[in-house]
């Protein structure tokens, strides 16, 4: 199966420019881009899928490209909102470059990473306008997705101008990097286009680009993907723990499973479509879920932070919670209840105050039946007393009832 069969199998294909790319990229080593503005210092779930589909292609022998957006950066890309974006200082966008560099690294270590600050800073206003303005109409411009979308609500000139600059970056890389290539969401088609026009009018008809699209990723609901009641799923672990990071993928809905193991793993065809089987026989087994996780959550944080993700994963669900260590429990327990208690404390009020039984009766008999467990064991003794220096590290006691009812006890 070539690469672009492989990619509309997987559902990445939206659109191509050009239907002669399907040989190229079987017969030819292509440099192509892609790229990331840098409106964050870190990317997000929703942002993988320019990097995996990136990785596909690298991993066929082609040259991926990251343009950081510096300079588009500073303008604001309207594709896909309906609002202006907030303007970032220069100062803001570099750093930001960089913290999304060393993340994209990572999934894409041959990857020739370039700034279009670099480029796009060297034009002044006449000449920008003389020599890259003239080759663009407006009545084009103003057909595009992105244009047409916002012109209800209103555009800037600011933000009415991005596709100029983005086509500048697709010239500048086709010029001086032999970059052939351009690959993003649908909603990049016009910045595409444009950018493949403007190499023909300054280049000559016989310099030949080209550029395809993959569908915008939603949930089998129709929402966004990529966000949660919590906000976004981040690459950083500073933003977004390793934990949670694992379990935004293992909490996949049955009903999106397969088609985000088609997407974001790297089985072959064949491997894929085995496992795929396997989970709708026995979807509660969460095969496919625990694939996906694993294979992303050790591409963007290392083997090692996926098997102490697994871990704290399998901790909470045994009750085993002394295995782990205080970092484990920091991130494991982030968001599960908690309270701070400044002496030694009577098991039985304990379990009021934190909620897990309504009143003194029940939490006897909670403990009686052996329903609940302190720091991983069973303790059956109405009596007993959680002090601090019977704590883990002198600084937490788990509570659990039952089997997933958990609460943080944190010593003062």
């Amino acid at each position: 199966m070539n690469l672009i069969e492989e990619l509309k199998w997987r559902d990445l294909l939206f659109d191509v420019t050009d239907n002669e790319i399907k040989n190229i990229l079987e017969k030819e080593k292509v440099t192509f881009y892609v790229g990331a503005d840098p409106t964050a210092d870190s990317l997000h779930v929703g942002h993988l899928i320019s990097y995996l589909v990136s990785k596909r292609l690298q991993d066929r022998g082609h040259h991926p490209i990251l343009v950081i957006g510096g300079g588009t950066g500073l303008i604001g890309d309207p594709s896909g909102r309906s609002t202006e974006r907030q303007l970032l200082t220069l100062e803001k966008s570099l750093k930001n470059g960089e913290a999304i560099t060393a993340q994209v690294k990572k999934i894409l270590p041959t990857a020739t990473v370039v700034n279009n600050y670099d480029w796009i800073s060297t034009y002044d206003i006449i000449t920008f306008l003389r020599d890259i303005g003239k080759h663009f109409n407006i009545n084009y411009m103003m057909s595009k997705d992105s244009v047409k979308s916002r012109l209800d609500n209103g555009i800037s000139f600011t933000e009415f101008s991005y596709q100029i600059i983005q086509s500048l970056d697709f010239m500048y890389l086709y010029k001086e990097k032999n970059c052939i290539l351009q690959i993003g969401g649908q909603d990049q088609w016009g910045n595409i286009t444009a950018g493949l026009e403007l190499i023909r009018k300054v280049l000559g008809h016989e310099s030949k680009g080209y550029g395809f699209t993959w569908p915008l990723l939603t949930k089998s609901d129709g929402t966004k993907f990529g966000k949660t009641a919590g906000g976004a799923i981040w690459l950083d672990p500073n933003r977004t723990s390793v934990y949670e990071f694992y379990q935004f993928w293992i909490n996949t809905p049955d009903k999106d499973a397969v088609s985000y193991l088609k997407k974001f793993t790297f089985m072959t065809v064949e491997e894929t479509k085995k496992l795929i089987e396997e989970f709708e026989k026995a979807p509660h087994q969460r095969a496919a879920q625990k694939k996906i996780a694993e294979e992303l959550t050790i591409l963007v944080h290392g083997k090692e932070a996926y098997e102490s993700a697994l871990k704290i994963s399998k901790a909470l669900f045994s009750g085993d919670i002394k295995s782990l260590s205080i970092s484990q429990i920091k991130d494991g327990f982030k968001d599960v209840p908690s309270m701070q208690i400044n002496n030694n404390m009577n098991l039985v009020d304990l379990l009021i105050e934190t909620e897990l039984a309504s009143s003194k009766r029940a939490a006897r008999e909670f403990i009686k039946n052996n329903a609940i467990s302190v720091n991983g064991e069973k303790q059956s003794d109405i009596e007993f007393v959680v002090k601090k220096e019977n704590a883990i590290d002198k600084q937490f006691t788990i509570l659990r009832r039952g089997k997933k009812k958990y609460t943080l006890v944190k010593h003062a």
